[in-house]
């Protein structure tokens, strides 16, 4: 008898809930409103962010070339996005690539919820990520690329690099399953970008002149004003990786600061030993290191990992970049890789030792389920950051040989001596 009336008490509370308490996923209006704000911040990386601290780094003469490189890379990414982009990433397929049933956003409508927010909003949110990441390449080739080419090589890299690797980290992939630990796109923005820019600089060749000829920015007040909203558009980009408005956004958001001013003062504080006067453009490169390093990260870690990881960033990245400019003598123009590769490299892997518990100040918020020590979640993010630069690596590569050979990836040695703005575009940033 005592047994019944427990059954029928329960059944009666179960009865008093609300339907939505049996649903799986619920709209909830607070997570919808942080990330139609997060949405907004990772564009504005973009545009006008990454468009200006790029556009003031190059010559005067290329500054529009690498504005309209941003703005044409966000419409072109938009359009695949919807038609093909976002199914192939995020649609159940397989432990590799996703399937076609959200081609052209199919079966998603106004109502439709992924998790806690809109399935339109998810899939917008994801698009701003989509649209950076080919974007951040540009800066090795800068100055060098034909337009045309510039436009088939970031649609192909798009569908053929980053729409697998998000697959694999984010989609459910076989990454994911392994319990790999990239928050907000160590490995599915920056390792990816990083590698691609590498292997675009060594096929395209240093511009005219480097590396007997400094490459001096033109206009480091636009780079600042550039760097200063990618600082703040990060916060979306890491603490909307949460996608909920939570404790978790909230110490994503901490930590992405304190890494990103740990790396700024790193970085400067090395140039003013080095050089004996610190500048500008280390500030601001700085930053950018430990943003890019803190990423993959910033949803594992505290704020005494990111502390060191910030100071890591800003150490390694600086060292990276003179390495591959003064030693290995690659023109990557805008120091791509050795800031948002090594950067990505970098903090996948120390997510697997700052996310341990036992670290005392220092200590993150645990590993994934089904790994119980930190060499168990190191060797995973080591596999994730050695299959996606192979990966990278291998089919970037093969996309720039068959552009080279369908329109030339490379301006003439006159279009380049005289600019691109006016020999791509008819334009000048300028009219002095």
């Amino acid at each position: 008898m005592k047994r019944v009336y427990s059954q029928f008490t329960a059944f009666c509370l179960l009865a008093l809930l609300p339907l939505s308490a049996f649903a799986e996923d619920t709209l909830n209006a607070a997570d919808t409103g942080w990330i139609l704000a997060s949405t907004s911040l990772v564009l504005l990386m973009t545009l006008p962010g990454l468009a200006m601290f790029y556009g003031g780094l190059v010559s005067s003469r290329n500054v529009l070339s690498v504005l309209m490189q941003c703005f044409a890379i966000a419409g072109v990414v938009s359009v695949l996005w919807l038609t093909v982009g976002y199914s192939l990433a995020f649609g159940e397929g397989n432990n590799w690539i996703g399937d076609f049933s959200k081609v052209m956003m199919s079966g998603i409508g106004r109502d439709s919820v992924s998790g806690t927010i809109p399935e339109p909003l998810f899939m917008m949110f994801q698009m701003t990520f989509a649209i950076i990441t080919p974007a951040l390449i540009i800066g090795a080739f800068a100055e060098r690329m034909k337009f045309s080419a510039m436009l088939i090589f970031s649609a192909i890299w798009l569908l053929l690099v980053y729409v697998p690797v998000t697959h694999w980290v984010w989609g459910g992939g076989w990454l994911a399953d392994m319990g790999l630990y990239d928050f907000a796109g160590g490995t599915v923005v920056h390792i990816t970008a990083g590698v691609a820019a590498l292997v675009s600089a060594i096929v395209l060749g240093p511009r005219r002149g480097f590396p007997q000829k400094t490459m001096m920015p033109h206009n480091m007040t636009m780079t600042i004003a550039g760097a200063g909203m990618l600082w703040v558009g990060w916060f979306g980009f890491n603490g909307g990786s949460a996608l909920a408005a939570d404790g978790n956004a909230a110490m994503a958001i901490l930590v992405t600061h304190i890494s990103a001013a740990t790396g700024a003062m790193t970085w400067m504080a090395i140039e003013w030993y080095r050089f004996g006067k610190p500048s500008a453009l280390g500030v601001v490169t700085g930053m950018v290191a430990g943003l890019g390093t803190i990423t993959p990260a910033s949803g594992f870690v505290g704020p005494g990992g990111a502390l060191i990881i910030g100071l890591l960033a800003g150490g390694v990245c600086f060292t990276a970049t003179q390495y591959i400019k003064r030693v290995l003598k690659i023109d990557d123009s805008l120091d791509v890789f050795p800031v948002h590769g090594v950067g990505g490299i970098l903090g996948t892997l120390l997510a697997g030792i700052f996310s341990a518990t036992n670290l005392g100040v220092f200590s993150g918020y645990g590993f994934a389920e089904g790994i119980s020590s930190m060499g168990g979640q190191f060797k995973v993010q080591l596999i994730g950051v050695l299959a996606t630069i192979a990966f990278t690596a291998v089919v970037t590569w093969i996309i720039l040989k068959v552009v080279d050979a369908m329109v030339g990836l490379r301006v003439t040695e006159e279009q380049e001596i005289e600019g691109l703005d006016i020999a791509l575009h008819e334009e000048r940033g300028y009219d002095l």
